[in-house]
């Protein structure tokens, strides 16, 4: 009997496959990157033709390292990275223009003009998102108003919209599954939390027609089977799970009670606490999405997103030459104490929650003779933690309850020095789990719940161990008062684009 999951990982810079076997441990695994493509300042594209390709090398390459046969994968879990925006053609099943990532600040001027015709109050009662360049409905709409006979087009039903699992999954179904789960459609700007379904008012107001959608399905359950092609020697396979990558991780974590939360460090960093089954509105500049459907009904979080985080490392090894591998960042944070009263804000491509600035960049400041590069570098670090803090005390705000643990993932979270500080900071310990590849876990177990593999949710937490634990050592009086700096710097780096000479 077929019994290995297939999980894409299909991230910000590159995808990851992994064949996960019953007992939740990754059998094989491959990774390739794809190009990031950056036209304009704050502009950030991707190719999906090339994310497509990218897939199918690293499916065949995951299942070859796993020693295993197209007739070993019992399904396929998805779980990708959010908000980017696919527009493809439906008969051709070709992009008509590159994908916009999350991270593209382009369509911040459409933002200011719904702004100004009063939909943002409205728009955030309906989908619990903020109206920021960071959602896939404005980036929709750059399209129409930006390239010629998109509108048209979409408008006669030949044009397919959709996040990057809904263009995996209608590639690998050969065009025959134009499908989405309700973590996905929530970070659209599009999604009624309420009615979990496309929002007819919004589609309305702005101008979208809704055959350019894909149908909603639960995050754990049958989406389509795959269609001939190489990859698995032309057998159907079902896709039988998808998420999100934040709100996968927060399944791979097992954080399925409410109140649970976890932090992934990934290019950006997002916090998410389970809610439960209630929609949790927030007052202090957070996101209320859904968690996942698991088959049982839709579950809803809170959440923090952090738009620059990890890519601040590839800045220091790209940008500025400070190292040479990321794998570097660490150790040299770790060589000094502090950073000598130096701060990195890394607003890139501006301020995510719970500030939402768009037009905030970012700013090096405290700098003084003694200020290296070990000092820079730990600047990084620490910027890192700053802004989770920010988030999490936005979020214990919201939920009324104080963090008890910080469960933690993503490529940052093997640096100790991070994790330490990270506890320092937030006064409560900071847990992370001895698989840390938790965000593919995630969609594997979706997948596998829908196809047996594991009998409940229940199943899957008594397996979640601890890798490192860490306690606060600093105390609460140092930890403000660093922190205090770091607000000080947040404040000179907002507004910055639009400020007049």
């Amino acid at each position: 009997m077929p019994e290995l999951i297939l999980s894409i990982d299909a991230g910000t810079t590159g995808i990851t496959a992994f064949a996960v076997n019953p007992s939740a441990r990754v059998q094989g695994r491959a990774y390739s990157e794809f190009t990031q493509h950056y036209p304009q300042p704050g502009w950030v594209e991707h190719d999906a033709g090339e994310i497509w390709d990218t897939t199918r090398d690293v499916l065949a390459r995951a299942i070859s390292d796993a020693g295993a046969k197209p007739g070993d994968i019992a399904a396929i879990g998805i779980t990708n990275q959010r908000e980017t925006t696919v527009l493809w053609d439906r008969k051709t099943g070709e992009p008509v223009a590159p994908a916009i990532v999350w991270q593209c600040r382009r369509s911040a001027p459409i933002c200011e003009r719904l702004r100004e015709v009063g939909l943002e109050d409205e728009l955030r009662a309906r989908t619990g998102l903020v109206l920021d360049p960071y959602f896939s409905a404005t980036k929709l709409l750059w399209y129409f108003e930006n390239i010629e006979g998109v509108r048209a087009r979409a408008e006669a039903g030949d044009l397919a919209m959709g996040t990057i699992d809904s263009w995996l999954i209608w590639k690998l179904t050969g065009g025959e599954r134009h499908v989405t789960e309700h973590s996905n459609a929530s970070r659209t700007l599009l999604y009624s939390l309420e009615e979990q379904d496309w929002d007819p008012w919004i589609l309305e107001r702005l101008g979208i027609p809704a055959s350019v959608l894909p149908e909603i399905l639960p995050s754990s359950g049958r989406m389509g089977v795959t269609a001939g092609g190489d990859i698995l020697s032309g057998r159907p396979v079902p896709i039988s799970g998808a998420a999100g990558d934040q709100q996968s991780a927060l399944f791979g974590q097992a954080c399925f009670e409410k109140g649970m939360a976890k932090n992934t460090y990934g290019t950006g960093s997002f916090v998410l606490m389970n809610t439960g089954t209630e929609v949790h509105r927030s007052e202090h500049g957070l996101l209320s999405t859904v968690a996942w459907d698991a088959g049982d009904g839709v579950r809803y979080a809170l959440e923090g997103a952090i738009f620059i985080t990890g890519a601040a490392i590839g800045w220091l090894r790209d940008g500025l030459g400070i190292i040479s591998d990321a794998s570097e960042t660490g150790p040299l944070a770790a060589s000094v104490d502090d950073t000598g009263g130096a701060y990195l804000v890394p607003a890139f491509v501006g301020l995510g929650a719970p500030h939402w600035d768009p037009y905030a960049r970012g700013i090096f400041v405290g700098i003084t003779q003694g200020t290296g590069r070990a000092q820079l570098a730990r600047a990084v670090v620490e910027a890192m933690a700053y802004q989770t803090r920010d988030v999490v005390e936005a979020m214990t705000l919201d939920a009324g309850t104080s963090l008890k643990e910080l469960r933690v993932d993503g490529g940052a979270s093997v640096m100790d020095v991070l994790c330490q500080f990270q506890a320092d900071q937030l006064g409560v310990v900071v847990r992370r789990p001895k698989d840390q590849e938790t965000t593919a876990l995630g969609a594997a177990y979706l997948a596998g719940l829908a196809e047996g593999v594991w009998a409940s949710p229940g199943e899957i937490g008594e397996g979640w161990q601890v890798g490192a634990e860490y306690e606060p050592k600093m105390s609460r009086d140092e930890a403000d008062s660093l922190h205090d700096g770091w607000k000080k710097a947040v404040e000179l780096s907002k507004g910055w684009a639009n400020r007049e000479a």
